[in-house]
């Protein structure tokens, strides 16, 4: 029984059998990232849900894109004596001291998303970015083959202070560089801020006018992407290519100027995370590595998509 109940218990004045249950609920809590991207409040309400499932509590802590405040935030959840952490890592390096300590308290953590390096953590929940990245640029080399006439200059907008998209970004590079047919404008940084991101991206396009694909490595990214190729009036000439779907993104493939989108499943990752700290706080064992599937979305599957973002 973690503090947060132990509290809850001491001060309650309910009967006899909300007591016996509370007795049995934990709480686990999610240090995130941010909660301006859909895919982060996705990945939440997934966790939230599956920890109500289960009648335990999720607390969850926004980090606003500040690795020191999710250091501090695992501190904390130490000192109140919480059964469980799952983090979502901004500098994975840098959040290793945080999550020793949460193990040498006999608290498990599971990471999600962002990829630590081997450590103490329980169980790592995700997909393979350096594959998934890998296999968006064999898919762009198939459509540069079927529908952009086998050549094309294109860019990419990255956020470097994410260790995640690096590797997304790192897979799909080293599919396409040295393709024919292909070159290469380099890469921007929005900085996983979609206005930073906006500005990016028409700097990308204004420094090379010659540009006719744009690879975004995440949400901010792909908004920001898609932002800049309107505002410039590209759709005509510059196709995009990105992670993580949105509103926007589904509005751009119907236009056609969005031509695929890696599409996780943010909500399942939170719900695989919880479901995990629930089994280890129960005595049981998880696997160390627990994957969730990606889907290319293109013009052909995104009817399948289109009532998450109604």
């Amino acid at each position: 029984m973690t503090r947060f109940r132990k509290t809850a218990l001491l001060s309650a004045t309910a009967g006899a059998c909300l007591m016996a249950t509370s007795a049995f609920a934990e709480t686990f809590a999610l240090v995130q990232i941010n909660q301006q991207a859909l895919f982060f409040n996705q990945m939440n309400a997934g966790a939230t849900a599956a920890a109500e499932a289960a009648g335990d509590e999720l607390v969850i802590f926004n980090a606003n894109n500040d690795p020191a405040a999710q250091n501090s935030a695992i501190e904390t959840y130490i000192q109140q004596g919480v059964d469980g952490i799952i983090v979502v890592a901004i500098d994975t390096n840098g959040i290793m001291p945080a999550v020793q300590q949460a193990a040498d308290a006999g608290i498990p953590v599971v990471a999600v998303d962002a990829v630590l390096p081997e450590g103490p953590q329980a169980a790592q929940v995700g997909v393979n970015n350096k594959s998934a990245g890998a296999d968006m640029g064999k898919f762009f080399l198939d459509y540069l083959a079927s529908d952009m006439g086998g050549t094309a200059k294109i860019g990419i907008v990255g956020a470097l202070n994410s260790s995640i998209q690096n590797i997304r970004q790192a897979g799909f590079v080293e599919t396409i560089s040295g393709a024919e047919g292909v070159s290469e404008a380099g890469v921007v940084d929005g900085q996983n801020v979609q206005d930073l991101a906006l500005s990016a991206a028409e700097n990308l396009i204004t420094a090379n006018p010659d540009l006719t694909a744009i690879y975004a490595t995440g949400e901010p990214a792909l908004l920001g992407a898609v932002a800049a190729v309107e505002s410039q009036g590209k759709q005509d000439s510059i196709e995009i290519f990105g992670w993580d779907l949105t509103a926007q993104a589904i509005r751009g493939i119907d236009q056609g100027y969005v031509a695929a989108v890696i599409q996780q499943d943010p909500a399942g990752m939170g719900a695989a995370a919880v479901d995990a700290l629930k089994t280890l706080s129960g005595g049981g064992s998880v696997e160390s590595t627990i994957a969730v599937p990606v889907t290319i979305v293109t013009g052909a599957n995104v009817d399948d998509f289109r009532s998450m973002f109604e």
